[in-house]
């Protein structure tokens, strides 16, 4: 009943995972799929090898039985929003930021475009090699483009300190690869 909720036209597959929700080693995925389908995907599991471990699935599913799930994922929100507030806030008090932030609602990445700002693979190559992981947005399209940005992880940011620290190295990064 609730996928006919999440797309009224049963057309859509929902897939996902617990290990960025729970533990990423975990190992565990779901598939949501719409009633109209849901016999074919039971014959095609008969095709499929074993379910994998049943101990990691059933304590999943009394985690959830028993609203733990429900609980966990409003806390992370909350810790997650907070965390991106820090990320978004600190990225905009950069003196001249080139960043314009994406407006995202949820997710444990910030999206910012580099408007006049530095090659976003250069600066991604850069902070590697100072310890940072960040990814370039020119390198998730198929075919070349100008649009060159960042994606940016803050869930392991554990202070607004952290966050800042961070941030300020990063600007160093983008003062040194400013034409």
């Amino acid at each position: 009943m609730a996928a006919s909720r999440l797309q009224p036209q049963q057309r859509v597959l929902y897939t996902g995972t617990f290990s960025k929700v729970l533990f990423p080693g975990l190992r565990l995925a779901y598939l949501v799929v719409p009633f109209s389908q849901l016999n074919a995907f039971r014959e095609s599991v008969a095709y499929l090898p074993g379910p994998g471990s049943i101990l990691p699935q059933a304590m999943v599913a009394t985690f959830m039985q028993q609203g733990q799930f429900a609980r966990h994922l409003r806390k992370m929100r909350l810790l997650y929003a907070t965390r991106r507030r820090w990320l978004e806030e600190t990225l905009m008090q950069i003196p001249h930021s080139p960043f314009h932030i994406q407006p995202q609602v949820g997710g444990i990445h910030v999206l910012t475009h580099l408007h006049d700002g530095p090659d976003d693979k250069a600066l991604v190559a850069m902070a590697a090699a100072g310890g940072m992981s960040i990814k370039a947005l020119s390198d998730w399209y198929i075919h070349p483009t100008a649009q060159r940005g960042l994606v940016m992880g803050f869930t392991n940011f554990t202070t607004v300190e952290e966050t800042q620290s961070a941030v300020h190295q990063l600007a160093m990064m983008i003062k040194t690869l400013r034409p």
